[in-house]
């Protein structure tokens, strides 16, 4: 720690660059109910207290600042209004909108402010940079979609899919992640490092107009000619930078901010690859450096002068290409993720540079998912093949340990010695052993809110921190919902019967045998459903014969059928019970599953 050069001031100069105002004061509501405060992260401004890493605070401090900043001539960004910034590039007729937050609110906010202070310039194009909620669900703050919306090819597939797919369980885990139910304080939420944490108002989804579907495409928008690269499997599925020739301004989208980013987030998502990643950023810096005086994200500050433009994205290249190439150099040595994980130490040079930090991703958790990504959960341990799950294993290591005041006995003399992991270990055992044992989960509680102040991640800290507060008061529901309607209604007709059959009950289902045709009018399209063997499938186009029941509806129609709306208005032909048989093996996910206890 004390070899960190706390002392250079630059990211604090670069950060202030280009104010022009706040937004003050800066809380944003929706319906009375307050979905965005940066006022109350305003203890930041204060000394690093004992209960925060210094790193992370440092962080916190910088991701703090909000307002309206000018980038360079013509460019404008809304920072600290969200998780994610929103971009404003100025064209012949109006504004171009790069990547409008997470919430309308927060959208319709951050467009208020620049409006003040540049005049009422008309939204004139959207671009989202890539897929994921905090870079397209503000869109209708922003717009009605009456102007062209531009996306990288895949999008819309992968925008949806993420959040609706296993999207409870990424919520619930977000919860975790991002600690909205934290206090904010010195000794509760700071940020999450790649910003402060997100807002919780309302989401929304307009489709794309426009693909970009190779590296080097031109799109002239509002006047304004942008250059893209594809950049798919980097920090999202589907995602693109791109170059303004005119301005000399270059958008990174979120392939090269200032934190080390997850490999795999731990709410949860695909693994990403960290090899493509690292050429990504290689093609992007022979393609555009040499064309930039400035670089932008969709977080953080930008980076401007062309030599520190290189320096910070070849950084970030080495620092995504070293994880991968050393934790697979490890990995053939015979190495496990977790001990590899251990192992791994960053090069001195970037271990200097504040933006190669853990703050949102970090070395442990990157390369357990790199180990993953390769080999997958198995270690090739035969011993770690068929364990037993959380609560039977506990029972019985809490047996081997003398019983419930061994565990507690061991599990204190490990935190007084300073040793929270292993402690954390025991105790775990013990709640799962026995869930209404308080004397274990408040010492748990106790453990995990040391581990949460000692962290330079800023996910971390949450997850730690938020565990200690359900271990004392219970579950905190997710304040926040990715299947909005909008969402839903993005589906396509396979995503709608792939998200059926993940609901699909299939011990219930196993003597459950129906067929059912859809007949969609307004897209012009047949399809089929099939249970049978507790398992959904679902075939395009398919060969006439006899089937149970047959539907002639829209595709809005189906998403209400399937969504407990009634069958009234919908033509059939068939049984209309065997549309109930379906619908009584069906499951509701649920939005509050326990994490830290049984």
């Amino acid at each position: 720690m004390a070899d960190l050069p706390f002392g250079d001031r630059s990211d604090f100069e670069a950060a202030d660059r280009g104010f022009v105002a706040a937004l003050s004061p800066a809380v944003v509501r929706a319906d009375g109910r307050v979905v965005w405060d940066s006022d109350s992260f305003g203890f930041l401004a204060q000394e690093c207290p004992d209960s925060a890493h210094p790193s992370l605070w440092r962080q916190g401090q910088l991701c703090v600042k909000q307002g309206l900043y000018e980038v360079s001539d013509g460019i404008y960004q809304v920072r600290g209004l969200d998780l994610s910034n929103m971009t404003l590039i100025e064209g012949e007729r109006g504004v171009i909108v790069v990547d409008p937050l997470l919430s309308v609110e927060c959208a319709a906010a951050g467009l208020k402010l620049y409006r003040e202070q540049r005049g009422e310039r008309p939204v004139t194009a959207v671009i989202y940079t890539h897929s994921h909620a905090d870079h397209f669900g503000g869109v209708r703050g922003v717009t009605d979609g009456s102007v062209p919306i531009v996306a990288p090819a895949g999008f819309m597939e992968h925008a949806v899919s993420e959040n609706v797919y296993a999207g409870t369980a990424m919520n619930r885990r977000a919860t975790y992640m991002y600690g909205p139910a934290l206090p904010r304080s010195p000794e509760g939420q700071i940020g999450a490092g790649l910003g402060l944490t997100t807002s919780t108002g309302t989401i929304s989804l307009i489709p794309p107009s426009k693909d970009i579907t190779r590296t080097g495409q031109e799109e002239t928008l509002d006047g304004v000619r942008i250059v893209f690269q594809l950049t798919p499997g980097t920090e999202a599925p589907a995602e693109m930078n791109f170059l303004i020739p005119g301005r000399r301004a270059l958008c990174m989208a979120e392939n090269a901010t200032h934190n080390l980013h997850n490999v795999l987030t731990l709410r949860g998502a695909l693994v990403r690859d960290t090899r493509v990643w690292s050429r990504y950023l290689t093609e992007a810096i022979a393609l555009f450096a040499g064309q930039a005086d400035v670089v932008f994200a969709s977080h953080h500050w930008p980076t401007w002068g062309n030599e520190n433009i290189v320096t910070f994205l070849s950084q970030q290249r080495d620092m995504y290409a070293y994880l991968h190439d050393q934790t697979l150099r490890m990995l053939n040595k015979g190495m496990t993720g977790t001990e590899i994980a251990e192992a791994m130490r960053m090069p001195p040079a970037l271990e200097q540079a504040w933006h190669t930090h853990g703050y949102y991703g970090s070395v442990s958790h990157n390369v357990k998912a790199i180990y993953q990504r390769y080999l997958g959960w198995f270690d090739g341990n035969p011993a770690h093949l068929w364990e037993h799950p959380p609560v039977e294993q506990a029972r019985r290591y809490v047996e081997c340990m003398g019983g419930r005041e061994g565990v507690l006995a061991f599990a204190r003399r490990y935190l007084d010695d300073g040793d929270l992991r292993f402690a954390a270990s025991l105790l775990n055992h013990a709640v799962f052993a026995d869930e209404h044992d308080e004397q274990a989960r408040a010492m748990l509680a106790e453990v995990y809110t040391r581990l949460g102040h000692g962290a330079e991640n800023g996910t971390w800290r949450n997850f730690y921190l938020v565990g200690a507060l359900e271990l004392t008061g219970g579950v905190v529901p997710a304040d926040i919902d990715t299947t909005s309607p909008e969402m839903i209604a993005a589906l396509t007709v396979e995503q709608v019967f792939d998200s059926l059959a993940i609901r699909v009950d299939g011990p219930k289902a196993w003597n459950e045998t129906l067929a059912i045709d859809w007949r969609l009018t307004d897209l012009n399209q047949r399809h089929r459903t099939t249970l049978s063997n507790g398992v959904l499938i679902h075939q395009p186009d398919p060969r006439p014969q006899p089937v149970d029941l047959t539907l002639t509806l829209t595709q809005g129609q189906l998403i209400g059928l399937l969504t407990g709306r009634s069958a009234d208005g919908i033509e059939h032909e068939g049984d209309m019970d065997v549309l109930r048989r379906l619908r009584a093996v069906l499951e509701d996910p649920d939005p509050a599953f326990a994490i830290v206890t049984p």
